[in-house]
């Protein structure tokens, strides 16, 4: 069964497995203690933390091992913002940050901090010069990820870094995603990454803060890790984490390209295989093994699960697929259809009849999701006689409003208007996509006395 979601949790790597095993027997002691077993397991503990920092680009002293990448996030961006609390009470960061760093930036607020999300563009990244506009006086950090876990767009860190050193504030750099593929390059001072993104077993993140960053770490603190991870080391799964990164940093160049090239051909062919599909993210600057589409008058729940008894594990950043039943703060941002969304992301080794296979199944699973759906066929819409219409989709969820909308703009004449109503949050985001997928006019949103009214022209 083909597995394609390797940008949530990357299977793990044969060198990992193999370092996992062969350290057990000589990393469970104390490595803080100077008898024969403690130092037996703090030669390991350095040894992964060289080889580490090797990948990461910074010194062994400069980086610390937590015990997951959230834990990373959390402990850099409080440490950071404590650090300098005397420079000032204000954050910044992207609109498509990791989840885990929005979470730090709320919690920051709740305690009397401010931050400033910097927009994106529609292929998901920030302007460098519009990040530097955010910059005040009272910045104490800026936060950038090195590239979007949802659609792979790499963003332009050693730009924006640059940015951030000339005003004076210390950029924090969330490489979860990228780390395995290559070192973040730019004058960042604070990175954090996942082991078990690329292959390493769960439980390990990495967190580097470089010399001359301030840094006053949160909460109780022991001796070990530097003051800056409290707890005892896990040192099988750190050494496995450590040598599965040298593993797959050496494979990188090789299965990048391979990636990439099985990603390019699945960017050029599922919008002519499944019809009114919209592909998300930059083409270009993108990680290797990603892509991420999101298809009309779908529901991505039901996509997910049919797919999955198709044989394919896929992930999606539909809000019909969480469970607050809002649409994803990434495509959200971005301001692209959030409906029937799905990320494919490669893990190493995959190969071109997987991806055919794939391709083969996925047309046929989408038209059954949408028949199952009462959307409409893809077919241009019949000219009508009739005056502007409204569709009451109150109290349903998507892709059912943007479904109904499409089943009436046929009946209205061209120039005339179809209000929907809707009370679903992904209404206001899916609407416009869908006027710019089918070359309609968004009028734009007005209030209603329960939820809000969407006004399309008809333009075609």
């Amino acid at each position: 069964m083909p597995y394609f979601d390797a940008a949530s949790s990357a299977p793990l790597h044969p060198v990992a497995r193999q370092a996992l095993l062969a350290s057990l027997d000589e990393g469970w002691a104390d490595p803080g203690r100077l008898y024969r077993e403690g130092r037996r397991a703090a030669v390991l503990l350095d040894a992964a933390r060289e080889t580490a920092a090797e990948a990461v680009g910074c010194r062994p002293d400069e980086l610390v091992f937590t015990s997951s990448g959230t834990r990373a996030v959390h402990s850099g961006v409080s440490g950071a913002l404590s650090g300098r609390r005397r420079v000032g009470r204000h954050l910044v960061l992207s609109a498509v940050e990791h989840s885990s760093v929005l979470h730090t930036a709320a919690a920051f607020e709740a305690e009397g901090g401010t931050y400033t999300e910097v927009p994106v563009d529609r292929t998901g990244a920030v302007d460098p010069s519009a990040f530097g506009r955010a910059l005040r006086p009272d910045t104490a950090l800026a936060c950038l990820q090195s590239a979007n876990h949802e659609v792979g767009t790499e963003q332009p860190v050693a730009e924006t870094a640059e940015v951030c050193a000339a005003a004076g504030v210390p950029l924090l750099v969330d490489a979860a995603q990228s780390l395995g593929w290559g070192p973040v390059p730019g004058r960042w001072s604070l990175l954090t990454a996942s082991a078990h993104k690329w292959g390493g077993p769960a439980g390990v993140g990495l967190l580097a803060v470089r010399k001359g960053t301030r840094f006053a770490p949160r909460g109780p603190s022991d001796e070990r890790e530097s003051g800056r991870a409290a707890g005892f080391q896990n040192i099988p799964a750190i050494v496995a984490a450590a040598a599965s990164l040298r593993a797959v940093r050496a494979e990188a160049a090789a299965e990048a390209a391979r990636l990439s090239a099985l990603v390019d051909r699945i960017r050029a062919v599922v919008g002519g295989l499944v019809p009114d599909t919209e592909v998300v993210g930059d083409p270009v600057r993108r990680l290797p093994h990603l892509v991420t589409f999101s298809c009309l008058y779908v529901d991505g729940e039901t996509l997910l699960h049919e797919l999955d008894l198709a044989g394919f594990s896929v992930s999606s950043g539909s809000s019909c697929t969480s469970s607050t039943l809002t649409p994803s703060h990434v495509l959200k941002a971005m301001g692209v259809l959030t409906e029937g969304n799905v990320r494919v992301s490669l893990p190493s080794g995959t190969t071109d009849e997987e991806v055919s296979a794939f391709l083969d199944v996925l047309p046929g699973v989408v038209a059954e999701v949408r028949e199952k759906l009462g959307a409409p066929a893809p077919a241009a819409p019949s000219p009508a006689a009739g005056g502007s219409l409204v569709v009451d989709a109150l109290g349903r969820r998507c892709p059912i409003p943007v479904i109904e909308l499409a089943k009436v703009i046929g009946e209205v004449p061209v120039g005339s208007t179809v209000t929907v109503l809707s009370d679903d949050e992904a209404a206001r985001l899916d609407i416009p996509a869908w006027c710019a997928m089918r070359e309609q006019e968004y009028v734009g949103e007005e209030p209603a006395d329960h939820g809000s009214a969407y006004v399309v022209r008809r333009l075609a």
